[in-house]
């Protein structure tokens, strides 16, 4: 039963590697008659799979250069307005004083806005980035009715600032 079991043995390690590297081999050689996608130093790039988490939308030069002159042009703007807002009188110009507080407000909602989009994206935090961007539209549509309802029937909101630098 020994001597059996010796001979048994060593058979069966060479015929299972015989035999499992036939295997391989056919498998390989299967692969690599069946595959039209030629090696690409780095790995191939396949389309529709995990390696497209998302849709991009194709390039423009001219996709966030609108947002962004946008922004500068307003950021610019404030300080010749807030200038030209104290040199007069809010009561005097009260066109100068409404583009002022829609600017302000204006500004305001941009930088929140960005960001909100920084560190509240919505693919991160689906239902907390959401209802951040809604309240933050919410109370900026407020704060413009309030800035309306303050410059038309109060003071207006140079002459408010006026007031309290001089107190």
């Amino acid at each position: 039963m020994s001597a059996s079991t010796l001979l048994h043995a060593p058979l069966s390690r060479t015929f299972a590697s015989t035999a499992g590297f036939r295997v391989l081999r056919s498998l390989q050689v299967r692969r690599a008659a069946s595959s039209s996608v030629q090696y690409v130093p780095g790995g191939p790039v396949y389309k529709g799979t995990v390696n497209d988490p998302t849709t991009f939308p194709p390039p423009s030069k001219m996709h966030g250069s609108h947002h962004w002159s946008f922004e500068r042009l307003l950021a610019a703007s404030l300080v010749p307005m807030t200038a030209a807002a104290f040199v007069t009188s809010g009561s005097s110009y009260p066109v100068l004083d409404g583009i002022f507080g829609v600017s302000l407000v204006m500004h305001s909602h941009i930088g929140f806005d960005s960001m909100l989009v920084d560190y509240l994206h919505p693919r991160k935090f689906p239902f907390l980035g959401n209802f951040m961007k809604w309240t933050l539209r919410t109370m900026t549509l407020g704060v413009l009715v309030g800035v309306y309802q303050f410059n038309t029937n109060d003071i207006g909101l140079t002459e408010l600032i006026a007031k309290v630098w001089k107190a």
